[in-house]
């Protein structure tokens, strides 16, 4: 049995700083509370080959590894997927952006499944990601929504 989770926010804030700040992923430590570092690698053909690394968890170890994102912005939609899947044997995920009356949709989908000797089976991870999504888009809400207040009225979207 594979993973999936869906989580989705709605951010007060224009689709263009939406976009642009969530698909800035040199930006992403500014952006989401769990990651440490993001380095971008590769850029070409209209995909970004990045690693990630995560701040320290409770045992002090650090989780690093590499994911590639395709944006495409004349549907506003994301894919990506791990180059190196650690504990997954794949994990692909897709974002999601729909402008909707209060701000724009913003919504993850990823599919998964865990290896027979990761520390935790795929029931387990969907709960982990199902709590920590619904966390960290709470966090980018947040942001956004501060970022979109300072830079007042006439803002693009």
């Amino acid at each position: 049995m594979a993973g999936h989770t869906r989580s989705e926010i709605v951010i007060d804030a224009p689709m263009d700083l939406v976009w642009a700040r969530t698909n800035d992923v040199a930006g992403w430590p500014e952006l989401f509370t769990e990651y440490a570092a993001a380095e971008v690698l590769d850029e070409r053909d209209g995909v970004v080959r990045f690693r990630l690394t995560m701040h320290p968890d409770e045992q002090g170890r650090v989780w690093s590894w590499v994911s590639e994102r395709r944006p495409d912005p004349l549907t506003r939609t994301v894919t990506a997927r791990r180059v190196e899947p650690g504990p997954f044997e794949y994990m692909e995920l897709r974002w999601t952006y729909e402008p909707v009356p209060g701000g724009v949709l913003l919504r993850w989908e990823q599919d998964f499944a865990m290896r027979p000797d990761a520390p935790v089976d795929d029931a387990g991870m969907t709960e982990r990601i199902t709590v920590n999504g619904a966390a960290q888009l709470a966090v980018i809400r947040d942001r956004l929504e501060a970022e979109a207040r300072v830079s007042g009225p006439g803002r693009q979207g």
